[in-house]
Parts: C-alpha cells; sequence; structure tokens
C-alpha cells in the first residue's frame, strides 16, 4: 500500500495534466459558474501564496505562517482551487473526475510527505503534528514563493480558468 501511495503522490502533476484533459473536455462553464469559480479561488492561491512565503521546504518543520494552523496549507489551498475549478466548470462529470483526482493525490502526498517527516525530524515532527510544538514567529518573504516555485500554481490557476473562459465562448 505504501508504495501506491509513494507512486501517486510522485506522479500527481501528471496524473493531474491527465484528469485535467477529461475535466476540461467534459466542463459546460457559464459566465456566473467562471466568476463563482474564481471568487472560490482566490483565497485558495493566497492560502498557498501565505504558506511558501514561509516554507523552508526539506531544511525544517515549518512553524510559522499559516503552519501555526494547519499542517498542510498548500494541499489545502490546492483543495479549494480544485473545489474552484469544480465550481467553475459547472459539470457533474469534471467535478467527480476533479474530486476523485484531488481526494487520492492529496491524501497520497499527505501520507508519504508525513511518512518522509518522520523519518527525516523524528521526534521534532511527530511534535508538531500533535499540536506540541512551539511556533516559530518568521516573516512572509516573496523570496521564498519564488525559490518554492509558487508563481507556477498561480500561473496554473490563471491559466485553467482562461481556458474555462475559452469552453464556455465556443
Amino acid at each position: 500500500m505504501t508504495s501506491i501511495l509513494t507512486w501517486l503522490a510522485r506522479r500527481r502533476v501528471p496524473l493531474g495534466f491527465l484528469c485535467a484533459v477529461v475535466a476540461f473536455a467534459t466542463a459546460k462553464p457559464t459566465t456566473q459558474s467562471i466568476v463563482a469559480g474564481a471568487i472560490v479561488a482566490v483565497p485558495g492561491e493566497l492560502l498557498r501564496l501565505w504558506a511558501s512565503g514561509h516554507l523552508h521546504k526539506g531544511r525544517e518543520i515549518t512553524r510559522s505562517g499559516p503552519y501555526r494552523f494547519v499542517r498542510h496549507p498548500l494541499y489545502l489551498g490546492s483543495a479549494i482551487l480544485g473545489l474552484a475549478f469544480i465550481v467553475a466548470s459547472h459539470s457533474v462529470v469534471a467535478g467527480v473526475v476533479a474530486a476523485i483526482y484531488l481526494a487520492v493525490t492529496l491524501a497520497a502526498a499527505i501520507r508519504s510527505e508525513e511518512a518522509g517527516l518522520d523519518r527525516k525530524f523524528a521526534g521534532e515532527y511527530a511534535a508538531y503534528r500533535e499540536g506540541l510544538a512551539a511556533p516559530v514567529d518568521r516573516p512572509f518573504r516573496i523570496e521564498r514563493v519564488i525559490a518554492n516555485r509558487e508563481y507556477r500554481a498561480a500561473v496554473g490557476v490563471v491559466i485553467a480558468f482562461g481556458l474555462l473562459v475559452l469552453r464556455a465562448r465556443f
């Protein structure tokens, strides 16, 4: 089971593109659904930006910014973005494809990532997971957003909504 989770976690981006093709092909967006989806997308991407501005990936257990409140704010932001796509697509089939993709791949990524953090940071990650680690007061840094390549997710959101607008028009 662990090998399947690891496989899914490592291939979630290419699987996402495959699911996106199916979801876009079955989408039936309207102006209203796109606007509603965009309203949902904004806080999802803002959460991802906030989290990536605090994340020191692989070097520590990040405990500042949204990591003070949620263990996986990037994945929560991704789930919100997925919900935004479901709303904007205005299609049951696209929604089911997106929901299954998100549920399976995000769960696999979380389990795989947590296992790796447990191995790498032993007691420190366990303390954080159990809410026993003290938060760290560190400012948001745009340099970390860039280093963590969060701009790619933001560009992806813009492209996805642009494609939905095109789909609605044609």
